[in-house]
């Protein structure tokens, strides 16, 4: 389904109205409850910004995390106004609830220019099943519509679908820019076009993995899943993660990128521990011969020369997953050395949210990377060729 079609923040007069923008802002905090990872909230400035020029009142509203339906001072999006007011120097008033008095009054005293923020829209359960008097009421804040929420495309709430039904709804500049980079890959790649997933499941990625077989010339694949292959290859594997009913499937994929002259590409050596720990013991092994009692926790110096001398020459890189457990030191290496391969070819990069995205972060490379997506999900639905409900639901040209 093409999504360019659906209207944008400049196909619609904004000027002065009173505008309800969906956001994500479920963004990470470090022990001390700072904001470690402010991206997804710097990504939405650019329609911000161009609803502040026009004069609007923006009625701001995002979730963050998972409190239930509940409400839960841990998830409050107080520290994310914070944030506007003293980093970025824009004025939020702050709702300390969602569809509340505070907010009607909030939102019945905007002036132009002004903005305010909507207490996190997942206290309320009723905006996870996309209930109609939630939705409504929500809608009852402004004349117009803005999603921006890239990351929660894939999801049919109250905020991102359930509104549409009662206002004029369009997208703004982000999700206008995630869409287009990934159709563009996806429908006309510059070759050499290399894939790299990673991640636990195979059962997680196998409609990306048949999507991808269709378009790439070399699919990489590392990281918990790629032990799902291996077993299908009649290797021993050890105590590795393998979803042992979807082996079969695993040998059919592998069968069916070799007719399709697709280079398919698994780890040839992985760090290995004897217990799922960040302080396990660890050896390297060849991927043939796991030992009994060892798993399989990261790619091996082998994988990390063989996977980054296939992404040495690619005209477009797809990324998506780490190459093993990223978030422990021991078993970070792989998923930092594809970090590099990529920012090194040249190539024009995507990279799939989550992990990923972390990662480079992290090193300090997004600056190096083509495109670094804000959502996660919602990139893995585009890849696998599924539905954004999200997007779907907004205003046609």
């Amino acid at each position: 389904m093409s999504y360019l079609n659906r209207k944008t923040i400049e196909d619609i007069d904004i000027k002065g109205k009173q505008v309800l923008l969906r956001c994500d802002f479920n963004i990470p905090f470090d022990k001390n409850g700072n904001i470690s990872d402010a991206r997804r909230i710097t990504e939405s400035l650019k329609t911000i910004n161009y609803l502040l020029n026009n004069k609007a009142k923006i009625v701001l509203c995002s979730h963050l995390g998972r409190p239930n339906g509940e409400f839960d001072e841990k998830f409050s999006l107080k520290p994310v106004a914070d944030y506007f007011n003293k980093i970025l120097n824009i004025k939020v008033k702050f709702s300390n609830d969602v569809i509340g008095e505070n907010s009607k009054a909030l939102a019945s005293s905007l002036k132009e220019s002004e903005i305010m923020m909507l207490e996190n829209l997942r206290f309320h359960k009723e905006e996870t099943e996309n209930d109609v008097e939630f939705a409504k009421k929500l809608a009852s804040f402004a004349e117009i519509f803005v999603n921006d929420a890239f990351g929660t495309a894939h999801r049919a709430h109250a905020s991102t679908v359930g509104v549409t039904n009662f206002l004029p709804s369009v997208c703004g500049f982000l999700i206008v820019k995630e869409i287009s980079v990934m159709m563009s890959v996806l429908e006309n790649p510059r070759r050499p076009f290399v894939a790299v997933l990673g991640g636990a499941k195979v059962s997680d990625k196998i409609g990306v993995i048949e999507n991808l077989l269709e378009k790439v010339d070399t699919l990489i694949v590392g990281g918990g899943m790629a032990y799902t292959f291996m077993n299908a290859l009649g290797y021993s594997i050890g105590t590795s993660i393998c979803e042992s009913d979807k082996v079969t499937l695993a040998a059919d994929i592998m069968a069916c990128a070799k007719d399709k002259l697709v280079k398919f590409l698994i780890p040839v050596d992985n760090r290995v521990g004897t217990e799922y720990s960040p302080s396990t013991e660890f050896k390297t092994v060849q991927s043939d011969s796991i030992p009994e009692g060892w798993m399989g926790l990261d790619i091996g110096p082998k994988t990390e020369a063989l996977f980054s001398d296939a992404l040495k020459d690619a005209a477009t890189v797809l990324w998506n997953g780490p190459m093993g457990v990223a978030e422990w030191e021991k078993f970070s290496n792989g998923t930092f050395a594809i970090v590099k391969a990529v920012a090194e070819s040249g190539a024009f990069s995507i990279i799939g949210g989550g992990d990923s995205a972390a990662a480079v972060e992290k090193l300090g490379y997004v600056d190096k990377m083509s495109h670094v997506s804000t959502g996660g999900g919602a990139s893995l639905a585009l890849l696998e060729g599924k539905e954004l409900p999200a997007v779907a639901a907004l205003n046609v040209k």
